[in-house]
């Protein structure tokens, strides 16, 4: 009976769901820590996380119960007015970063669409109207609104989507040399992730980022850093960018920042951010209570609980079981490499195969760019789940 109604709820999904993701044959109803059941009761390990968003693991119970207390003091006003959690959430990010201010909004395509505008708008107004191009690099992904797109250094992305916004060029990620020979005059900033996360776990050399950095200075651009999926402790460090020595102009954040909870931000140096002014850019929902007040406790736990701590400790223990994998399966796995809880087995096959049959032994992974699989857990996650998710990979690849 139960099969039967999760079927029925994928047949009634198809028909009214409008196609943009292949779906999984499942239907998940429940979530505790690393965790997840579907409608059927069977219970699966996420090494998924909503795909780098539930870092603290799923529903965690301080992180519910600030939604909850917020459900019943106010829900939402608007940007009109000053905005208590808000402001909270405005303090502890600076306070915790490079930046001096913070633009709320919904998601990482919208963070990294503010950074954008917020980019050409500082040029504009300090060197004029012909300063607005921004350098993306290849391998790159950036978000789904026709802007981020531009800016995506992958064609698959942006097939059937032309014309796209002009002004965007791309150059081979982890090239000092390309990045210096592709600015005009017309460059306004840099704009790339410390780590490519959906380009399949790319880590630069250990000099690259800095080197960015000097380049933008040599030239007056601004750097833009996309930690959508980097930021929030996944390297191992609250921001990725604070292992590399350097700081950025403008930095992104979003999937982890609220556990779950839709919000995203986009946090700059005081300079750069006076180039908002009132009716420049805004958000009817970014930052609204339920939001900010989830990504605050997230926040808390985040830096209180040693969340970040364990990320570090369980990522070396991830990469060194990955390891194990590669030279057990020599012939089905190319590489390992990863940072923090950020990882991936990059295959000579293709991934989707594997994916599928971990899935039926109860365990949640990711594949990316065909053949590489990516590992985003909860942070929060054990050695022995670690242990677990390897054993099911072992028992995968061996029927390869």
């Amino acid at each position: 009976m139960m099969e039967k109604n999760m079927n029925e709820l994928m047949v009634r999904g198809e028909k009214v769901i409008m196609g943009t993701y292949k779906r999984f044959p499942v239907v998940l109803v429940k979530g505790s820590g690393c965790r997840v059941w579907d409608s059927n009761g069977k219970e699966y390990l996420d090494m998924v996380a909503g795909i780098a968003v539930c870092s603290l693991g799923h529903c965690h119970p301080k992180v519910t119960e600030a939604i909850k207390r917020q459900l019943d003091i106010l829900i939402h006003v608007s940007n009109l007015y000053y905005i208590e959690p808000q402001i909270r959430l405005g303090e502890i990010l600076t306070k915790n970063s490079f930046a001096d201010k913070v633009f709320f909004c919904n998601s990482g395509a919208e963070a990294n669409e503010a950074a954008i505008k917020l980019a050409r708008r500082y040029s504009f107004n300090k060197y004029g109207e012909n300063r607005y191009e921004i350098i993306t690099m290849l391998n790159s992904f950036h978000g789904r609104t026709l802007a981020t797109l531009a800016a995506t250094g992958q064609k698959k992305f942006r097939e059937g989507f032309e014309p796209l916004p002009p002004g965007f060029s791309q150059v081979p990620y982890d090239d000092l040399s390309a990045l210096e020979k592709a600015i005009t005059n017309r460059t306004c900033a840099v704009m790339l992730e410390p780590i490519q996360g959906e380009g399949g776990v790319i880590i630069p050399h250990e000099d690259y980022l800095k080197g960015v950095r000097k380049i933008c200075d040599k030239y007056n651009i601004l750097l833009i850093f996309d930690e959508v999926q980097t930021g929030m402790g996944r390297t191992g460090t609250l921001w990725a960018y604070e292992q590399s020595g350097i700081e950025p102009d403008i930095l992104t954040v979003a999937k982890a920042l609220g556990s779950g909870f839709p919000i995203g931000a986009l946090l700059a140096k005081e300079e750069v951010a006076e180039a908002f002014s009132p009716g420049s850019h805004a958000s009817t929902f970014g930052g609204n209570p339920l939001a900010a007040s989830a990504a605050l406790a997230t926040l808390e736990i985040l830096m209180e609980e040693k969340i970040i701590d364990n990320c570090k400790e369980q990522g070396a223990y991830l990469l060194e079981k990955l390891r194990e994998l590669k030279s057990r399966f020599p012939s089905l796995i190319k590489d390992v490499r990863g940072k923090g809880l950020i990882a991936a087995l990059e295959l000579t096959v293709d991934g989707d195969d594997i994916v599928h049959h971990c899935l039926e032994k109860g365990l949640l992974i990711n594949c990316t760019n065909t053949n590489i699989l990516r590992f985003i857990p909860p942070l929060v996650i054990t050695k022995r789940e670690i242990e677990d998710a390897c054993s099911i990979l072992v028992e995968v690849l061996t029927e390869k």
